[in-house]
């Protein structure tokens, strides 16, 4: 119960900061389009045709919507922990009886709801500019999403350890930008081996179903349960990294400071 109303509490907190600044929102929808259509236009100039990704249009905009939201996954939790260092309320979220932890588990799975509003719109208007319609078959594409992204949230959680220590991440942020547009557009029907990699598996699976309709149930069940491996061991890694950059901070006295 203790559990349930603190995810509440973070949820309505999360959402009220959220609906609160509407024109950052809009302003991020509109700025992530604009660098689609640029990428989108750019290659079609220098390829003389249809851009591809992967193989297909339709590939880029699969790709592009993963990563889009990727990149929103990842950066979330860190940039919550240094606003909150800004604010000097960091210290007051390590006093909640059910741990910190806890409260940042609660924060991954608000901004995992709360991102959509921001990564669906950009999904419609990338179908819309290049003309290619896919199949969102949601039973499929949100067990798919959840995990793919989980791993984006175990990065997460390792720059926002190394925020707790060295505060300003930001330009560690632009290089896992580029680095991600790999693990995306990693072939791993051809080199099984990427499948390690984040984001790589649940890609390709995610395309299967928005491209070629395939859903959940006709996957391989090697595939999906590799991918739900995946997801544990990159969201473990990230926690224990975490809790280890914690220690360190709060041994040094840097929680209360930025």
């Amino acid at each position: 119960m203790r559990l349930w109303i603190l995810f509440k509490t973070i949820f309505k907190k999360e959402w009220i900061n959220f609906k609160r600044y509407p024109f950052n929102t809009v302003s991020s929808i509109i700025t992530i389009y604009l660098v689609f259509l640029v990428f989108f236009l750019g290659l079609k100039f220098v390829a003389g045709g249809t851009p591809k990704f992967g193989r297909t249009t339709e590939g880029l905009i699969v790709g592009f919507f993963i990563w889009t939201y990727a990149l929103l996954a990842y950066s979330s939790l860190s940039w919550s922990l240094m606003d909150e260092a800004k604010n000097g309320t960091l210290e007051q979220l390590y006093m909640c009886p059910s741990g910190f932890i806890w409260v940042s588990i609660f924060m991954v799975i608000s901004d995992f709801f709360l991102s959509l509003i921001s990564a669906v719109p950009v999904l419609f208007l990338m179908m819309i500019t290049t003309g290619k319609f896919l199949h969102l078959d949601v039973v499929t594409l949100f067990p798919l999403m959840a995990l793919t992204i989980a791993s984006g949230y175990g990065i997460g959680y390792i720059t926002g350890g190394l925020g707790l220590i060295f505060k300003k991440v930001q330009a560690f942020f632009q290089i896992l930008q580029f680095v991600f547009i790999a693990f995306i557009a990693a072939p791993v029907d051809k080199m099984p081996i990427l499948k390690i990699l984040p984001f790589s598996l649940g890609t390709n699976l995610i395309a299967k179903n928005m491209i070629n309709k395939i859903p959940i149930y006709r996957m391989p069940i090697n595939d999906l349960l590799f991918l739900f491996l995946n997801a544990v061991v990159y969201l473990g890694i990230g926690l224990l990294f975490f809790k280890w950059c914690e220690k360190i901070a709060k041994r040094r006295g840097l929680l209360g400071h930025y």
